[in-house]
């Protein structure tokens, strides 16, 4: 038996058959426990380990369905909700999906107890109450299904179960025969909502434990594969699948997942983020390829994996183009350039990839930041024909000496990283000041002049203040060159 702390101490959180057949029951004291049978072995439970294994077993369930949820604490958080709904046809029918299901935990070691109704509710409460332990309900059938179960079969809360029980409320059946306006007026809205829910009354939102996907496509495969071109074969045979239903909508894949099911109960999943959207089946394939690469581990494994499927979890409008025509554009064709980006972030990983892009200030260090990789080019402002600017900029501006005839004058002789250049030509100055707005960060005025060594090599160098207005010192830097 495993046991949590409690009011009174310890109390009974899970047992086995054994353990059942000797009176022992879940929520009652162990001292209570003890008293029937004395030789019950006891451990402290885990809840902690068993909500991280409940998450890996529903992980491994999306293989039947991509909308799968835990069950909350409430319901016992001891199994999860499948939503089958164009699903069991894959398995031949929910009686062939309800027995893989049921062969694949037997042989996780996990006994299991199976049911399929129209409403969460009613599966949850077929699960736990019903006498056979896969049991398969129509629609419209909850009413007649549920009425001879406890009222604990509607998930209810302690306090609102025993409450029940003491007003003569035994079944289900019973409750659903009761005139609805006195429950509401003694009781919570949890009572007419559970009930609704099981019956089918009122919807019952599941949280799925992944995002559902926008479209989805699943593979079932006869002998399990381990090798990363059978992987990614199989990968893009299931981007055409999803082919037809994104140029149906008008769509193209922004981001994917592909799942890889292992034998063992396993999930290893993949996700893609891709630059624009496509519906390119040899663009996708690549992309998965090298994430791979770059996931050796990902597919290292005993048993190979047996299922695959995958998912694009954000599509986005897609204009037609004419393949033959693009087939021949230029470098600057945006969709080559979403190519490039898709597949160096795959290679170098998402935040490796970045380019310039332009903000609004005076400050030439100012002017521009790094962003993440686009494939359209942001827009830079139209340079004036008369300012020049470096072809490099440093990353910060670094302290030269520098000789000027006048303090204002333009430079003469100047040292910089311990080398000292002479004057050849030197044109300006431009002057540069702190955005007016920016009053606490208030940069002293520049001027800035492009000088020329008569070694022919340029420099973007500026003077930092005002003489005799911002400083009687004036310091020198050198920001740039020009090649």
């Amino acid at each position: 038996m495993l046991v949590v702390d409690g009011p009174g101490g310890g109390r009974i959180a899970a047992l086995n058959d054994e353990a059942e057949k000797a009176g022992a029951a879940i929520g009652e004291p162990l001292a209570d426990a003890r008293a029937k049978a004395g030789f019950l072995q006891v451990r402290p439970a885990e809840s902690e380990a068993d909500t991280a294994a409940l998450h890996r077993l529903a992980l491994w369930a999306t293989r039947y369905t991509p909308t799968v949820a835990p069950w909350g604490e409430q319901d016992g958080a001891d199994g999860f909700f499948l939503d089958i709904t164009g699903a069991a046809h894959l398995f031949g029918g929910e009686e062939k999906l309800l027995g893989d299901l049921h062969d694949r935990l037997s042989a996780f070691g996990l006994p299991s107890r199976l049911a399929i109704a129209e409403t969460p509710g009613a599966a949850w409460a077929l699960t736990r109450f019903h006498r056979e332990p896969h049991k398969i309900i129509g629609a419209d059938t909850e009413l007649f299904a549920l009425s001879a179960l406890p009222i604990k079969a509607l998930r209810l809360s302690p306090e609102t179960a025993t409450a029940l029980q003491r007003l003569g409320f035994k079944r289900v059946g019973a409750l659903c025969e009761a005139p609805r306006a006195p429950l509401a007026a003694r009781f919570e809205t949890e009572l007419l909502r559970r009930l609704d829910q099981a019956l089918g009354r009122m919807a019952e939102p599941l949280a799925p434990i992944v995002p559902p996907p926008v479209y989805y496509s699943l593979r079932y495969l006869l002998e399990p594969i381990g090798a990363q071109e059978a992987v990614v074969s199989v990968a893009k045979r299931l981007m055409q699948d999803l082919v037809y239903a994104l140029t149906r909508d008008g769509v193209g894949a922004r981001a994917l997942r592909l799942s890889l099911y292992r034998v063992n109960g396993l999930v290893s999943q993949i996700e893609i983020a891709l630059t624009r959207p496509t519906r390119d089946v040899a663009h996708v394939g690549k992309l998965i390829d090298l994430k791979l690469e770059r996931l050796p581990d990902m597919l290292e494994s005993d048993f190979g994996f047996e299922t695959l499927g995958l998912a694009v979890t954000l599509a986005e409008r897609m204009e037609p183009a004419q393949a033959e025509i693009a087939a021949f554009a230029g470098d600057d064709d945006p969709e080559c350039t979403a190519a490039l980006i898709d597949r160096l972030r795959q290679r170098l990983g998402p935040r490796s990839v970045r380019r310039l892009a332009p903000v609004e200030s005076h400050i030439p260090e100012r002017a521009e930041v790094m962003t993440a990789a686009a494939c359209t080019a942001p827009a830079w402002p139209q340079p004036d024909d008369t300012q020049m600017r470096p072809l490099l900029l440093l990353p910060r501006a670094e302290p030269a000496d520098v000789t000027a005839l006048v303090p204002e004058g333009p430079p003469q002789r100047f040292r910089w990283r311990g080398v000292t250049y002479a004057v050849s030509g030197a044109q300006g100055p431009e002057r540069i000041a702190g955005e007016w707005w920016r009053t606490q960060t208030e940069v002293p005025t520049r001027d800035y002049y492009v000088v020329e060594s008569d070694a022919g090599h340029r420099f973007w160098i500026y003077r930092e203040g005002l003489y005799d207005r911002e400083t009687t010192s004036p310091r020198w830097f050198v920001h740039g060159l020009f090649g």
